[in-house]
C-alpha cells in the first residue's frame, strides 16, 4: 500500500510539472527549391534544453519528439525535397538556464548551430548561428514561452540564410564535424598569410581565403582617404565590399568609413566603438543593402579616414572581433559602455 502509495504521489508531480513545446511552424521555404536532402545531426551531449520558472512552477523548454525529428519534419514541411544539394544541420548547443536575482530572474538561452552542404569529398560549411540571448521576469513573466520562440527565430534565420549562401570551397570529413570551426579556421589563408595581398575583398569569405577582385585598383581622394576601387572605367564606392588592403595593411569597412584590421593570438579584431558600428539613424545617411560584418543594411555616410579622425579618439575603442566563420562582429559584454 505503501509503494502504490509512492508511485501515485510521483504520478502527480510528473503529471504536474509544466513544459513549453517549442513551436516549430514558422515557414522555412526555400524559394529556389535547391535541396534534394535535409539530415539533422544532433552533437549535444545533453538532450534537455532547460528550464525557467514561472511563479512558483519550473516550465521545462523541450522539443515535441526529439531536436532531429523536429527539426528534419520542420524542413519537409515547407520544402518538398527536389533540388540537388544535400544539407546537413548540424545542432552543436542548445541549453537554456535561468539566473535568479532578488527580485526577478533572467532566462538566459545559449545557441550554435550550422549547416553544411555534403558532396562527395566531404561537409562544405555554410552558415552557423552562434548566440546568446536573455530575458527579463521584470518585462515577461512568461520567460519559457519567449525563449522558445526566439530558438525558432533563430533556426529560421539560420536555414534560410543558409539557402542564400554558397558553401565553403574547404571541406571536412564527417568524423571532423565535432572540431570543424577549428579546423576551418586553421585552413584560411589570412591567417597564416606573412604579407597581405593588395586589393579589395567582396565579402568575408574572400578576405578570409585571402582572394582579392581580380583587376580592381584602389583610388585615393586628394586627401589621400580610400574612396573607390577601380577597374577601367568603372568606379566602385569602397562601402560596397567586405574590406581591403592598402600599402600592406588591411582595413574593414564599417559604417562610418574604415578602420584597421588588427590581430593577436584570439584572432582578428577592429578597435570601435558602439556608435561607429550601430550608428544612430541620421537622415544625411544611405540605406544599402550589402553586409557590413554583423551589419545588413547598415547606414553608411561619407567615407572618413576613421583611423586618423580626431573625432574618433575622443572616446576609447573596444577590441571587437571578426568571426572568420560567418564575417560578424563578437561584441564584447561591455560593448558601448565607457567609464
Amino acid at each position: 500500500m505503501k509503494k502504490i502509495g509512492i508511485l501515485l504521489l510521483f504520478s502527480v508531480i510528473a503529471s504536474a510539472q509544466k513544459t513549453e513545446v517549442i513551436d516549430l511552424s514558422k515557414s522555412v521555404k526555400d524559394s529556389k527549391n535547391s535541396v534534394g536532402s535535409f539530415t539533422v545531426i544532433d552533437q549535444r551531449p545533453d538532450q534537455k534544453v532547460g528550464s525557467v520558472m514561472y511563479h512558483e512552477d519550473p516550465v521545462q523548454i523541450m522539443f515535441e519528439h526529439t531536436a532531429s525529428q523536429d527539426i528534419k519534419d520542420w524542413f519537409y514541411k515547407y520544402n518538398p525535397g527536389k533540388g540537388s544539394n544535400d544539407m546537413v544541420f548540424l545542432l552543436e548547443n542548445l541549453t537554456v538556464s535561468e539566473d535568479r536575482k532578488e527580485k526577478y530572474s533572467v532566462g538566459k538561452l545559449e545557441l550554435r548551430a550550422s549547416t553544411f552542404i555534403k558532396k562527395d569529398d566531404g561537409y562544405h560549411f555554410v552558415y552557423r548561428k552562434d548566440t546568446v540571448a536573455s530575458v527579463s521576469s521584470r518585462n515577461t513573466p512568461y520567460m519559457a514561452q519567449s525563449l522558445a520562440k526566439k530558438i525558432t527565430l533563430i533556426f529560421t534565420e539560420l536555414l534560410k540564410t543558409s539557402y542564400t549562401r554558397n558553401p565553403w570551397n574547404l571541406s571536412i570529413q564527417e568524423n571532423d564535424l565535432p572540431d570543424y570551426a577549428s579546423l576551418l579556421r586553421d585552413k584560411l589563408d589570412i591567417l597564416k598569410a606573412d604579407s597581405l595581398k593588395e586589393g579589395v575583398y567582396k565579402d568575408y569569405y574572400s578576405f578570409f581565403t585571402h582572394s582579392p577582385e581580380p583587376g580592381l585598383v584602389l583610388q585615393t581622394n586628394d586627401k589621400g582617404i580610400i574612396t573607390k576601387a577601380v577597374k577601367g572605367e568603372e568606379k566602385t564606392p569602397i562601402r560596397n565590399f567586405y574590406a581591403f588592403v592598402y600599402q600592406g595593411v588591411a582595413y574593414k569597412v564599417i559604417p562610418v568609413g574604415y578602420a584597421e584590421i588588427l590581430r593577436n593570438d584570439k584572432g582578428l579584431f577592429i578597435e570601435a566603438k558602439k556608435e561607429e558600428l550601430f550608428p544612430a539613424s541620421n537622415t544625411s545617411y544611405a540605406q544599402i543593402g550589402g553586409a557590413t560584418g554583423g551589419l545588413v543594411g547598415g547606414l553608411i555616410g561619407a567615407v572618413i579616414d576613421v583611423s586618423s579622425s580626431k573625432q574618433r579618439r575622443k572616446l576609447p575603442g573596444s577590441e571587437v572581433y571578426i568571426d572568420p566563420l560567418t564575417g560578424n562582429y563578437i561584441l564584447p559584454e561591455d560593448f558601448g559602455k565607457y567609464r
